[in-house]
């Protein structure tokens, strides 16, 4: 979820998806338009040596002698014993069958096989810039502008001319962009499925709307194929609006929000009534979802931007907008009538740069003029279909158990979105640093300044230099990260020293980051082994039940840079009870900035970070 250098687009190289009807692993209905991109190497499998050193060295600054001892012997028995070098020829000989063999397993790992609800602990919400509309004709205006550029960016990939992104001169693989549309989380008892819709003989043509907790199916293109024009979509939204004025209705799709195994059961109850099935169905099929929002309460200008953060992950409780949401599905727009607006995406199929790319082709889409939009055919436009819900006794049951799980939820998570205005990433190059390195070491500081020491952190990278690749994660936290944070409130050091330190710190991310988008960092290597250990049903290995190997997982800072042409900013959960979710968007003279935790943990306190972010960049800046 991360742009590390300039993305460039070029024609060159078309990315062409093929219908391809091989189920993916165990994904059973997942069937993968695979875009032909010639010549995309296939992910390596690092050397077994080299991961266990880096493993060693990431643990460094988390361990204490004692512990780093213990470890050092369970990795050297892992190398010498025979152990390591068969799981190694198990994941080569996995590496020489398939396309990638780290993609299935990621995705049923990371999201399909969590049990975790979707909302606030998987599913990145993002914050566009603040609207002002001045009455309910303003959102319905936004609303259908913004469906027209949705549908305008549709085109480049159903003609399958989406100019291939660059990274350091190298083609990505853009298969990914291809899962966004049309595609759905599919709960089961024990594991989800994704679907792709857009595969098959007749690939949707609808999108559904939801307002007041009342979902609508609203078709976007004309008998002749074209999409309906800005005027027609207003209409059309008009339309919707007028049949939904009731505030009474049961929020069906709030159940989307539970822990998946109790979603997965409420599913197979809902769908036993025939037109339950017809209507989730038609949600799932649809192209994407756009939410009309209720206004929320007003907070003052200060806390903007952290009410719409929350709003954009959770909806704000059963009160306001969380059942005016499909979680499952891929993509859902929110409009606000009080000029709030941004998305929530589901995680599974796609990470943070197809979605800002789409967003940023959106943005610009819609700041076009009238006259360049499409002249709007006279021609009656048939009603929008109101979905039904038949709502059983159980199924109710299970709402009200919904309800009170998302409002739990909604209490429990700290969000502190906030707009760093001392400086951007104009500032930063002009001392010659990387702006996401700068950054990955404010909040090493602003850690270390809290709690006195270091700890596990995830930085997202792409793994798109290679076939249908995925993430991996760059480990910020170094031994010279750590130096660095211990020197820069010792009296004792001098500037030039701690600038010196910085500038090491800055250096040693910059090699992990360019490491792990080669493929040759630790994460996912040791992830790989850890499953064929699991597929061949032996013991597992003693270096993964070591105490190190979960302090190693456990990140207490969960982070991403998600770079953006536009002003806007992403957020997510964090990803352990005792951790943070921080995303930040460096624009050219100023940072915006997301903190989530959780406030039944006493240690974390989103605010309390936040500013100690702030005043760490701010330090860091005078330093120089």
């Amino acid at each position: 979820m991360l742009t590390l250098l300039a993305r460039t687009m070029t024609q060159a190289g078309r990315a062409k998806p093929a219908l391809l009807a091989r189920p993916v692993g165990v994904v059973a209905e997942w069937k993968r338009p695979v875009v032909q991109q010639e010549g995309l190497p296939r992910l390596p499998v690092p050397p077994l040596k080299q991961t266990c050193e880096r493993y060693l060295a990431a643990l460094e600054p988390l361990l204490c002698p004692e512990e780093m001892e213990h470890t050092r012997k369970l990795v050297n028995d892992f190398l010498t014993s025979g152990v390591g070098h068969r799981l190694q020829k198990g994941l080569e000989r996995r590496a020489g069958k398939t396309e990638n063999w780290l993609t299935d397993w990621w995705m049923q790992s990371a999201y399909l096989d969590s049990r975790m609800p979707v909302a606030v602990y998987t599913s990145p919400g993002v914050v566009l810039p603040r609207m002002h509309f001045q009455d309910r004709q303003g959102q319905m205006r936004f609303a259908a502008k913004l469906i027209a550029g949705v549908l305008s960016f549709k085109k480049f990939l159903d003609n399958e001319t989406l100019p291939v992104q660059h990274l350091g001169g190298k083609p990505l693989c853009m298969d990914q962009y291809y899962h966004v549309l049309s595609s759905c989380r599919i709960p089961g008892p024990k594991r989800d499925t994704v679907v792709n819709y857009a595969i098959g003989m007749t690939p949707p043509t609808h999108i559904t709307v939801v307002h007041n907790f009342q979902f609508f199916i609203l078709d976007v293109y004309n008998s002749d194929g074209t999409p309906l024009t800005v005027d027609q979509l207003y209409i059309q939204l008009e339309k919707i609006w007028n049949s939904s004025l009731q505030t009474n209705k049961e929020p069906i799709g709030i159940l989307t929000s539970q822990h998946r195994n109790t979603w997965g059961k409420a599913y197979n109850n809902l769908i036993k009534d025939k037109t339950n099935k017809e209507s989730v169905r038609a949600i799932q099929k649809s192209i994407f979802t756009v939410c009309l929002d209720a206004p929320l309460p007003s907070v003052s200008d200060q806390l903007y931007y952290s009410r719409v953060a929350a709003q954009m992950l959770h909806g704000g409780g059963s009160r306001w907008n969380s059942g005016n949401r499909w979680f499952d599905k891929t993509l859902q727009f929110i409009i606000g009538e009080d000029g709030s607006c941004g998305l929530v995406y589901e995680h599974a199929p796609t990470e943070g740069p197809p979605i800002m790319y789409l967003v940023d082709y959106v943005v610009e889409y819609m700041k076009r003029s009238p006259t360049q939009m499409v002249r709007t055919p006279m021609i009656p436009l048939p009603m929008p279909h109101k979905l039904r819900f038949n709502i059983t006794p159980e199924i109710k049951k299970d709402i009200e158990k919904a309800k009170q799980n998302m409002n739990i939820m909604v209490h429990d998570l700290d969000v502190r979105a906030f707009i760093f205005s001392e400086f951007g990433k104009e500032v930063l190059k002009a001392n010659k640093m990387s702006p996401d390195g700068f950054i990955q070491m404010a909040m090493q500081l602003a850690y270390y300044r809290m709690y006195k020491e270091c700890c596990s952190t995830y930085e997202s990278s792409s793994l798109r230099m290679f076939k249908l690749g995925r993430t991996e994660t760059i480990r910020s936290t170094s031994v010279d990260s750590f130096a660095f944070v211990k020197a820069m409130d010792d009296p004792a050091k001098q500037n030039s020293e701690k600038v010196a330190l910085l500038v090491k710190a800055i250096k040693s991310h910059r090699t992990y980051a360019d490491q792990a988008i080669h493929g040759q960092a630790i994460d996912r290597h040791l992830l790989g082994l850890k499953m064929i250990a699991i597929e061949d049903l032996t013991s597992l290995p003693e270096l993964f039940m070591d105490t190190a190997y979960a302090v190693a997982m456990h990140y207490n800072l969960y982070t991403s840079q998600v770079g953006s042409k536009t002003d806007c900013l992403m957020c997510l959960g964090p990803i352990v009870p005792d951790g943070y979710g921080v995303c930040y968007n460096p624009m050219a003279s100023h940072i915006n900035l997301s903190v989530t935790a959780f406030n039944s943990c006493e240690e974390t306190n989103a605010t309390r970070f936040s500013q100690s972010l702030e005043e760490a960049l701010q330090d860091m800046r005078k330093m120089l």
